[in-house]
């Protein structure tokens, strides 16, 4: 069956003949053969996704094996093109094309097609020209090797102009109110309007002042986690992106309910946004305050309550925090960042955090919405914790995290996904804000001022 077995005698003085097992060449032979014939076989695509956003259009794609690929773009009309290297067309791939929806900001429609031997080119047809990136990630928890493409806008939108412009719808006069401009005086032959009075005489013209400008306090919103990374889950299957999500969308109108205060969503959609991305968009609107939302968990299902937590410019204040910490920054690493863009606000946070002025004021507000929180829920912990957040380094900026409640307790969870407690939340986060801004209110900003 395995083939002849020879085994020769040595005589004395002569070293022995080697043995000859035929059947185990053969074996030896086929398995270098297999695994040559694996090593050249196709990558296989094993998942691929679409995240629509305004700010950009993320596509993954995901395998067991790296993906080698070339990337750009061409003009007339306006494409992106990919080309994957030793990548087999599967079901998967070609399901991609049904997931480009005809509401994606940025791609009408994708084409996939075998563009020459060992080469896979995928055709991404724009609606206007964009700034594509690609890059590659790692396997980490659930996922395998991803390939990552950005399509973000050439010209990206403005929250600053954003915010301005609602300011302005919201300050303009309701329909058919009094505009207080001067009416036209009727035509001759008309009869004069019942409520036209013969004019006065006209008053002395006092010096013009300038109207007492009103100072909206903006609060930047930040809803955790997003996209490919969903955050923490329940044991009921709650994802924590889309409860911070939640919470976040009715913070917002709650705050927007202020007669000072004005907020804005730093995620307001199922897509993912690297944490120093999260601090620029804060600081472009110039926020007064930065509130991120989020979900706490742990490996034993009876952690229950909520936290707050500040940066801190020497070490974390607990293990827990330490913990809690590197688990929120490697949100980059799951959610899909390109580790090749350095975070711009590290550097300058670090020289910034010698002078501690932000991080006071952010334990202040902390435990303002600390306070609140205990009203509402139990708390974790009593105090306003310490830690490297890296989405609370905006140097100027006073920024907190806040940990509703943990998503992993049975109980917690099923508040969390309730709406009722959702709106409880919001309305003790706002609380606490508002109690911070009437003790510490922020300096004036021309920009942010608007004419009552």
């Amino acid at each position: 069956m395995f083939g002849a077995l020879r085994v020769r005698i040595a005589s004395p003085g002569r070293p022995p003949a080697p043995r000859c097992f035929p059947g185990a060449f053969f074996l030896i032979l086929n398995f270098g053969l297999a695994l040559e014939a694996g090593a050249n076989a196709p990558t296989q695509i094993t998942a691929a996704r679409v995240w629509p956003a305004a700010i950009y259009t993320r596509i993954t794609l995901e395998s067991h094996a790296p993906l080698s690929y070339k990337l750009f773009a061409l003009k007339d009309p306006e494409r992106v093109v990919l080309d994957l290297e030793g990548v087999e067309i599967n079901a998967t791939l070609n399901g991609l094309a049904e997931r480009i929806g005809a509401s994606d900001p940025h791609v009408k429609g994708l084409r996939i097609g075998r563009f020459r031997p060992g080469v896979v080119r995928l055709v991404f047809d724009l609606k206007s020209e964009v700034k594509p990136q690609a890059f590659t990630l790692a396997p980490i928890g659930e996922y395998s090797h991803r390939l990552v493409l950005d399509l973000y806008p050439l010209e990206p939108p403005d929250p600053l102009l954003a915010l301005l412009e609602t300011l302005e719808v919201q300050r303009a006069p309701a329909p058919g109110a009094p505009s207080g401009k001067p009416q036209p005086a009727p035509r001759a032959g008309e009869p004069a309007a019942p409520e036209t009075a013969r004019p006065a005489p006209p008053a002395p013209r006092l010096p013009a002042q300038r109207p007492e400008q009103q100072r909206f306090f903006i609060v930047a919103v930040d809803a955790g986690h997003g996209g490919e990374d969903p955050g923490a889950r329940g044991r009921g299957g709650t994802y924590e992106k889309n409860v911070t999500l939640a919470i976040a969308r009715k913070l917002k109108e709650r705050i927007d309910q202020e007669p000072n205060m004005r907020a804005v969503l730093i995620r307001d959609g199922d897509y993912f946004i690297p944490l120093h991305m999260r601090v620029a968009k804060a600081r472009r609107v110039r926020a007064d305050l930065f509130v991120s939302v989020h979900a706490d968990a742990f490996i034993r299902p009876n952690a229950r309550g909520s936290s707050v937590f500040a940066l801190s410019e020497s070490g974390a204040t607990s293990e827990a925090a330490r913990w809690l910490a590197r688990r929120e920054n490697n949100a980059d690493l799951v959610g899909g960042a390109n580790l090749d863009v350095a975070d711009p606000y590290l550097k300058q946070t670090l020289l910034d955090l010698s002078q501690t002025a932000t991080i006071n004021d952010s334990l202040k507000v902390g435990r303002a919405v600390l306070a609140e929180l205990g009203g509402i829920n139990t708390l974790h912990k009593p105090s306003v914790e310490q830690a490297g957040f890296a989405v609370l380094r905006a140097p100027d900026i006073p920024s907190i995290l806040v940990e509703t409640a943990f998503i992993s307790n049975p109980e917690e969870e099923r508040k969390l996904r309730n709406e009722a407690y959702q709106e409880k939340m919001a309305e003790a986060i706002v609380s606490g804000i508002r109690r911070y801004f009437a003790k510490n209110p922020p300096l004036a900003r021309d920009r942010l001022a608007v004419d009552p």
